[in-house]
């Protein structure tokens, strides 16, 4: 992004990553920020950070669209996470029950990418959602002391392949393998349980990939990686996590580079632009 806009909405879902945009963001120069934020999702805290707070009950889309309209804001970003068991227990109102039941297809997607729409119709611009971020965003190349072992390598080059093969079936930005075989994939219930599930149908080894889709919407679906993270692979005695170079955010990155040292994990930023050669090559060098 070339011109630092003004004034930013951002619309909060939940964890930390809200609160580094408002600081990333305010660094950047932007001057006022408002945001939006949904209870029982949203820190609290992030108030503190914030010229203005908004609150809205998950669900409530005219609520949500009527409040975004008011603030008079042009730029919006719309970062965290919503818990994926909220989408299916959240009480809706009429507007969102009439998104929801014109989607032929449910899926994070197709419901976040209807309310990206609902969004843009009011004038409002989305930002992509790791704009003001670069500086937590991995270059390609290796990121631990150890580089993964040519098992790994191969259980990684797999795992691009599934993740970018089965784009059209929204079933997740995450993979586990171990030893050419898939022992999970990231369905709705997250990245963390897909850990979690790898870790007790594969046991200790496992290569963890966690990738976005070809064609993914960066405006609200960043693949965000944090010390929760890497403390749930610990658990699950993974031995290898592959990120995406330039689109993956690593919270507190120095700290996780210091917790996969110290888990003796290897931890790699991948170009999918280059072939697995190219890419395993740069983490030789």
């Amino acid at each position: 992004m070339n011109e630092v806009p003004e004034s930013l909405i951002i619309v909060a879902g939940r964890d930390a990553y809200p609160l580094m945009l408002v600081r990333a963001a305010r660094d950047a120069g932007v001057k006022r920020i408002e945001v939006l934020a949904f209870k029982g999702e949203t820190r609290r805290e992030i108030a503190a950070m914030a010229d203005k707070m908004h609150w809205v009950n998950l669900g409530s889309m005219q609520r949500f669209l009527d409040t975004l309209a008011s603030i008079g804001i042009p730029k919006c970003m719309m970062v965290g996470q919503i818990a994926p068991k909220n989408l299916f227990t959240v009480r809706m109102d009429k507007l969102a029950l009439e998104m929801y039941r014109k989607l032929d297809f449910k899926n994070a997607h197709t419901i976040f990418g209807a309310v990206v729409e609902a969004v843009e119709n009011l004038g409002i611009e989305i930002l992509p959602g790791n704009t003001f971020m670069e500086c937590y965003t991995p270059k390609k190349g290796l990121l631990s002391k150890r580089a993964p072992t040519e098992r790994e390598q191969a259980d990684i080059e797999l795992g691009l392949k599934l993740v970018k093969g089965t784009s059209d079936f929204e079933i997740g930005q995450t993979v586990a393998l171990k030893e050419g075989m898939i022992v999970a994939v990231e369905a709705f219930e997250g990245t963390n349980q897909c850990i979690k599930r790898a870790g007790r149908v594969g046991k200790a080894g496992c290569v963890v990939v966690k990738v976005p889709k070809v064609g993914h919407d960066m405006r609200f679906d960043i693949p965000v990686v944090g010390t929760k993270t890497f403390k749930i692979m610990k658990r699950a005695r993974v031995s290898c996590l592959a990120v995406e170079a330039g689109k993956t955010i690593l919270l507190e990155q120095e700290k996780l580079i210091q917790l996969a040292d110290q888990f003796d994990m290897a931890f790699v930023a991948v170009d999918t632009r280059f072939s697995t050669a190219e890419n395993a090559e740069t983490q030789r060098t």
